[in-house]
């Protein structure tokens, strides 16, 4: 039997410089992830569409959503196959494209892992590992843009 999860951060517009949405640009394009428990995140929209580029935008949290629900499956797979890992770092792209009308999407995402396992690991098995996340990840379970995976690892 399935089972449900509900997940529900608090999202709160924090633009407001005075005027509201009077014009479009009368406000900023900023806001907070409050979520019951946890630090709350300062928000922004992606910098092309006016945002403050030193925060996060949902754009870059969507690809490190992926990334890291990816890692921890990646953890949790590796344990169950004796493959010992000591360190993973991931700097995944995410390509969207923007329609004339001010649209856009993803199209696509290259999670790019480098994964430090213990000297003498089965690479083979350390690698198709990554095929077999796409089945049991949340996120990547739910986009509907292709995902592909170009880990490198190391042997320490």
């Amino acid at each position: 039997m399935t089972r449900r999860h509900d997940f529900s951060p608090r999202i709160a517009w924090t633009g407001d410089r005075g005027d509201g949405t009077r014009s479009y640009r009368s406000y900023d394009r900023t806001w907070r992830i409050e979520t019951p428990g946890k630090a709350p995140v300062e928000c922004s929209n992606d910098p092309m569409l006016g945002g403050d580029p030193s925060l996060h935008n949902p754009e870059d949290m969507l690809i490190a959503s992926l990334s890291a629900c990816h890692m921890l499956w990646y953890l949790h797979l590796a344990s169950d196959a004796g493959i010992v890992v000591r360190g993973y770092t991931d700097e995944p792209v995410g390509e969207g494209e923007s329609a004339p009308d001010g649209s856009g999407r993803f199209i696509g995402a290259v999670l790019r892992p480098r994964i430090e396992v213990e000297m003498g690991s089965d690479l083979v098995l350390a690698e198709a590992i990554h095929h077999e996340i796409h089945k049991v990840c949340f996120i990547a379970r739910s986009v509907n843009f292709p995902v592909h995976y170009e880990p490198v690892f190391v042997e320490v």
